[in-house]
Formats: C-alpha cells, structure tokens, sequence
C-alpha cells in the first residue's frame, strides 16, 4: 500500500465488533482493508486506473488509486502466464469517514494499492463468512433501485468470495420478494462467479421469476455462465418461455453461445414461434454468428420462409454481412 500509513488490527472476535470500533474511530477518511479467498474462476480485478507508462502493471493489474477520479472496478480474464502462490484472494476495501461506510471496493490481490497518503487500516484473520454477512446489510440497505455505489460494491464483494455463505446470500437476493434491480444484478454474478450452484437458481429463476425483465437479464446470466447446462436452460427459455421479450433476448445470447445446439433453437424459433417479432430477433441471432454458420442460413430463410417479414429481414442482414455469398445470392434473386 503505497504513500499511507498503514495500521495491522487483528480480528480476535467478530468481525461485526472489529468493524463497528474502526468505523466509529474514523472521523476523518481512511481506508480499512482485509483479503478474503476469491471464488473459483479465470479474472482478475482492477481498478483501471493505473499508469501505463509507470510499466508497473503486474498480473494484469498494477497500481491501483483508491482516491481519485476513478472509483470503479474492471474485470478482465486472468493472464494464465502469470505464475501466482498459492489460491488467489481478493481484497476488500472499505472507505469510511465522518463515522460510515461511504464506499466499497473489490480488487484482485495482485494489484498495489495507492491510497492517495490515507490513513489504512488492515484487518488479518477475517472469516469470509463474516464477512458476507456485514456486507449484505449494505445490500439490504439499499435494494440496488438506484444508482448504488456502496451497494453494487458490496454485491460484488459477496459474489466473489470462495464461501457457501456468498452462494446463500445471493439466493437470498434473487427472492421474488426483492427489488428487480438487486435481482437483475445478483443474477449476473450468480453466472459469473457462483458455478454449478449459482446455474441451479438460475434455472429456477427463469422458469419462475414474475418478472419479464428480470427473466430476461437472467439470459444473460446464463450465456456469461461457464457451465456446459446453461445452454440447454437457454434454448428453453427460447422456446418456451411465455413472453415474447425474454424468447428474443435468450435467442440474441444463445447467439453469442454459438454452436449447433444454439442454431437449431435459432432456426426453429424462425419456423415455428408464432410472434413474427421473435422470429425478426431470431434472424438478427443468425446475423451474430460466425458468418459460416450465420450466413448459409440467413440465405435458407431469405430464399424459402414463408413470412415476408421474416425474409425481408434476413435480406437485410445478408447486406450488412458484406459476406461474398450474399453477394451471389442477391445476384441470383436480380437475375430472376
């Protein structure tokens, strides 16, 4: 932690305790920080801000201002040369003054911390399931409706911690009970960082959440999920989901999936779903495939399905794949 003194407490009780004592010592700004292990997967966070030209990037991160112009986090794939000891953990940082929290980071450890000259306190042996449970009151506190620094930085410091405690606090989150926004974006983190057991709920919040808007953010979800099931929840929701809005969104993300599971699911939406909105977006999914699978096929809907809608909107696509077989093909439709 560069330019800060830089104060080690030990948490010999809870958590909760440590937490309350710190905060309320903290008239003036500080920061106070402890290191948790980071939840299985290939990423690294940064803050971004880091000074290129200073070459101090280390890992895919570098040296990170917590004070500043930028208060976000970017999160990248990790660099799989970059040889680390030991699991990897992530940092907590919590910025407190005036005797609350007024802001909650969440970096990757190989990143250098610059505190802009605050004061630092470090917190050593904090249990992770203590600590999901103090940042969910910061959750709690705010729903995620609005534009919610604190909170969102809380979510993502539940969601990337290596604890079942993380995988409760998150379904607790997407209870239908909850705001649409906390649910939206606790189900991002529930395919991005929480595994088989984050695809579970996923599973049972797209066939059950009341919310057409949140059943759609949950196709999205999925397609950012690395497990292999994802995709069969996703053809479902294509197929069968009740509304039209969430069938188009899990057909866009299922393009983005590729494969050819993904184009069967595309290709009979275009024949068989009743809405001729959801087969325009299915002809917009082929347009987002690698164009040896999107093309060929765009072409078959052009040149044979029978809604005119449908095959207007697959000439379209073909122009603005400046592929050289639409081309051919719209000199063989001209010809005629």
């Amino acid at each position: 932690i560069e330019k800060s003194v830089v104060a080690n407490r030990a948490v010999s009780g809870s958590l909760a305790d440590e937490w309350k004592t710190v905060v309320e010592q903290s008239e003036k700004a500080r920061w106070i920080g402890y290191a948790v292990p980071q939840a299985a997967g290939k990423r690294i966070l940064c803050c971004g801000n880091y000074d290129v030209n200073r070459g101090d990037i280390r890992g895919g991160c570098g040296n990170c201002r917590l004070e500043g112009r930028d208060g976000g986090t970017n999160m990248t794939a990790s660099d799989e040369s970059v040889q680390l000891e030991g699991p990897r953990r992530i940092f907590v940082l919590l910025r407190a003054e005036h005797k609350r929290i007024g802001k909650i980071r969440v970096l990757s450890s190989e990143c250098r911390l610059d505190a802009g000259g605050l004061p630092f306190v470090w917190l050593t042996g904090v249990k992770p399931e203590e600590s999901v449970a103090q940042l969910k009151e910061y959750v709690r506190e705010k729903g995620l409706e609005d534009d919610d620094d604190l909170g969102n930085g809380a979510l993502t410091a539940i969601a990337l911690h290596a604890d079942l405690a993380a995988d409760r606090a998150l379904e607790s989150f997407v209870a239908p009970s909850q705001p649409e926004g906390l649910r939206k974006q606790a189900a991002f983190w529930l395919g991005e960082a929480r595994g088989k057991l984050g695809l579970v709920v996923l599973q049972r919040m797209a066939k059950n959440d009341p919310s057409t808007e949140v059943r759609a953010h949950v196709a999205f979800a999925l397609h950012v999920s690395s497990e292999p099931e994802a995709l069969n929840e996703m053809i479902r929701m294509a197929r069968n989901d009740e509304s039209s809005q969430v069938r188009g969104q899990a057909l866009f993300w299922l393009a983005q999936k590729a494969g050819q599971k993904a184009v069967g699911a595309i290709t009979a939406a275009i024949e068989n779903d009743p809405d001729t909105d959801v087969k325009n977006k299915a002809v917009f999914a082929l347009s987002q495939l690698p164009n040896e699978e999107g093309v060929p096929k765009l072409i078959e809907v052009a040149r044979t399905n029978r809604n005119r809608a449908v095959r207007k909107q697959a000439m379209f696509w073909l122009g603005e794949s400046n592929d050289p077989r639409a081309l051919t093909f719209f000199e063989e439709v001209l010809a005629r």
